[in-house]
């Protein structure tokens, strides 16, 4: 039995780029680890007894749209709960930070082979009839 734990924005830029690593994701420098951290609204990293296990970030302006970011797990505890763990916890939170009377967007970019994760937590794989497909661009 994993004897699991979240802590809220205590991600540290050794950790993060650990985690990354750990998943096969692209190369960071510490700098741009340090700032995209500094820059999250909420960063939450699942420990199973001390060890980090996995993480999950909100970034976004708090009040139109956040986008879950960096959702990882390290592969020996995928399909263990931790995932499940993290995406209700970063849910919870953009649902307390939506402000009264409003609706707020999450979004996220998906993985390939994760698409049905997301679908279990509520989320809607684009294009649909009235949403064209996401989009994105690299800048070097």
């Amino acid at each position: 039995m994993i004897k699991m734990y979240l802590k809220d924005n205590e991600l540290d830029t050794n950790t993060y780029l650990k985690l990354r690593k750990s998943v096969n994701w692209k190369p960071l420098t510490e700098k741009q680890a340090e700032k995209a951290i500094e820059n999250s609204i909420l960063t939450l990293v699942a420990y199973d007894e001390g060890k980090p296990i996995g993480m999950g970030r909100i970034v976004g302006d708090g009040a139109v749209i956040c986008y879950i970011q960096d959702l990882i797990v390290i592969p020996e505890y995928q399909g263990r709960g931790v995932g499940q763990m993290l995406m209700e916890s970063l849910i919870d939170f953009v649902k307390e930070l939506k402000l009264p009377d409003t609706q707020i967007m999450l979004d996220l970019m998906c993985a390939v082979g994760r698409e049905d994760f997301y679908k279990k937590n509520g989320f809607t794989a684009r294009p649909t009839d009235k949403l064209g497909p996401g989009m994105i661009m690299y800048i070097n």
